[in-house]
């Protein structure tokens, strides 16, 4: 008796599976941070409508917790909240506002930092993203060294040495830029800058300490007037 080989999925379907799903999964995050976002702003209603909630502990941890998954979102207008936050709250806040903002800005880091790439590149070939599926295996392929030699001499000469060799001191100046939002805000920055490669955990955790201080610590030892 004889018996036939079977045959093969068709790679198309396959593809078009994955990319069904991976659109499945896109707007479920979609929704799942719109969701977030009512939520979160139902919180801040409250808590700014009732007096007697600024003392409920428990609603301001959930709040402050919102807040830096929040700020870890490509987009998300982090720092509005957060000065929202402290003038609500005043002062007293401001040490509790600085540890969620660099709380939400390094998951955001460590998210791009630590994505797999293969995955990425496999979402992005199944978009039909060549272009950004290319930049990826530049990324993979290439070491630090060379991508960051390679950036330098695409540069104007006058530029290179600011954006590359102070890329750690740029970074933080553009995490602090009015308007960052349209680069994606702090979360979107710093997740891209993870996907980039170029930039050492360690150093990257530290700029964001840095960066993110002078506005809670302001605000901790001067008050809330400097806000308005």
């Amino acid at each position: 008796m004889s018996t036939t080989p079977p045959t093969e999925a068709n790679p198309i379907w396959h593809s078009l599976l994955r990319t069904i799903l991976r659109f499945a999964v896109i707007i479920g995050v979609v929704l799942l941070v719109k969701y977030g976002l009512d939520a979160f702003a139902g919180k801040m209603a409250l808590l700014e409508t009732d007096r007697a909630a600024r003392a409920m502990t428990g609603l301001i941890v959930t709040i402050l917790i919102g807040y830096a998954l929040l700020i870890a979102v490509p987009f998300v207008p982090g720092v509005e909240i957060g000065i929202a936050i402290l003038m609500i709250q005043g002062a007293g806040a401001a040490p509790f506002v600085y540890l969620a903002t660099v709380s939400g800005m390094s998951l955001a880091f460590l998210i791009g930092q630590y994505l797999s790439l293969d995955w990425l590149g496999r979402t992005c070939q199944d978009l039909y993203m060549d272009r950004v599926c290319a930049i990826l295996v530049r990324i993979k392929t290439t070491p630090r060294a060379d991508r960051l030699a390679a950036l330098n001499d695409r540069m104007p000469r006058w530029l290179a040495p600011v954006l590359v060799g102070y890329r750690y001191v740029t970074l933080g100046l553009v995490i602090n830029l009015p308007g960052n939002i349209a680069l994606g805000g702090g979360g979107g920055i710093m997740m891209g800058a993870g996907f980039s490669r170029l930039f050492q955990t360690g150093y990257v955790m530290l700029t964001i300490a840095l960066a993110t201080l002078p506005v809670p610590l302001a605000v901790w030892l001067l008050g809330t007037d400097i806000l308005h």
